[in-house]
């Protein structure tokens, strides 16, 4: 792994002062402009940050690690912070808590943040996939969080998204319902995408035909996008009979709909949703669910990243993928099966 640029390499590059390339990052105005063009050029060529952090962690505060999320907001990332904040905490390191809005333009820019930092490592759910390389150039340690990987130089931890589609199908399939629609979100995320591949799958070992399952695509995996995707579906003259949702609160959000709107959950329509947050069991009529081991998730990632960045010519890259596991609540059961129960 490169090392970090230093502002020597930069002065060495400009042909001028140490002091000179200072002055250029802190004081420009007392730098003549051809000088000051010749910094910026060896700047930008040599891929040079400013290291704003270093006099803080010589004085002594914790070493940063960087946490790169969708979405703050959704839950399964708060519960997955929650996991990295505490392993990062027991070994001595703070966190930088970014959220990109599954935007690549705010993914750039947290990145360019973290790197200015000089943070240790970084833990990401890529929206851009080439953010990861930016940050290896920079000599970052990286683990991709929620999003599997095959590189042999990379850790990774994730779950396995097409198999728990592929649970969710199977699971709705079985109960006996023909009209499913998959309320998905944006094909360039790898969740989604993922676990729109699993329910194809499910449909394929039933032996259905592939009209059993549609997609309906949201530009975003929350509730607002949910309420949308019901609304749409409610003004159909032909109803599905279930929703599988890529995430609960896509879920919760075509719920909300349906319970305002009259329509009675499992009765007429069916809902499964994705990573069993809290308030999925919580929710009006509990939410059937794809479990994943969220905090764990974000444990074993700390523990990766850490253990990159103490020991980074000893360290074996790994590439852990957690098994979901489907649990079944009111919200997708068949009422004849709940009666004779």
């Amino acid at each position: 792994m490169a090392s970090p640029v230093s502002i020597k390499d930069v002065a060495t590059r400009a042909k001028v002062s140490v002091g000179t390339v200072s002055n250029v990052l802190n004081r420009p105005e007392v730098v003549t402009p051809a000088t000051r063009d010749r910094v910026l050029s060896a700047i930008r060529e040599l891929g040079f940050v400013r290291n704003d952090a270093a006099r803080q962690l010589r004085s002594g505060t914790p070493r940063a690690i960087g946490l790169v999320v969708l979405d703050v907001a959704n839950p399964f990332f708060t519960d997955v912070a929650r996991g990295v904040e505490d392993t990062a905490s027991e070994a001595g390191h703070a966190v930088i808590l970014c959220n990109t809005d599954e935007s690549a333009q705010r993914e750039a820019r947290h990145v360019e943040l973290l790197a200015e930092q000089r943070v240790h490592g970084v833990l990401i759910t890529p929206v851009d996939p080439g953010v990861v390389g930016r940050l290896r150039e920079r000599g970052l340690s990286v683990v991709l969080l929620d999003h599997p990987t095959d590189e042999p130089d990379l850790c990774s931890v994730a779950v396995d998204d097409r198999a728990g589609g592929e649970l969710a199908v199977t699971h709705l399939l079985a109960e006996g319902y023909e009209r499913i629609v998959m309320v998905n979100g944006p094909s360039h995320i790898h969740q989604p995408r993922q676990r729109h591949r699993g329910a194809l799958d499910a449909v394929r070992k039933a032996g259905r035909p592939a009209g059993v399952l549609e997609e309906l695509k949201v530009p975003g995996l929350n509730v607002a996008c949910g309420q949308r995707a019901a609304e749409q579906l409610l003004a159909r003259a032909e109803r599905p009979d279930a929703v599988f949702c890529a995430n609960d609160l896509l879920a919760l959000g075509v719920l909300q709909v349906f319970v305002r709107g009259g329509v009675r959950v499992p009765e007429d329509i069916a809902i499964v949703g994705y990573d069993d947050i809290d308030f999925a069991a919580a929710a009006a009529v509990p939410l059937t669910s794809v479990r994943q081991p969220r905090q764990q998730i974000g444990r074993t990632a700390a523990e990766l990243v850490i253990a990159e960045t103490m020991e980074p010519e000893s360290h074996e890259h790994r590439h852990v993928l957690f098994t979901p596991e489907l649990v079944v609540r009111d919200s997708s059961r068949r009422p004849r099966r709940r009666r004779s129960r």
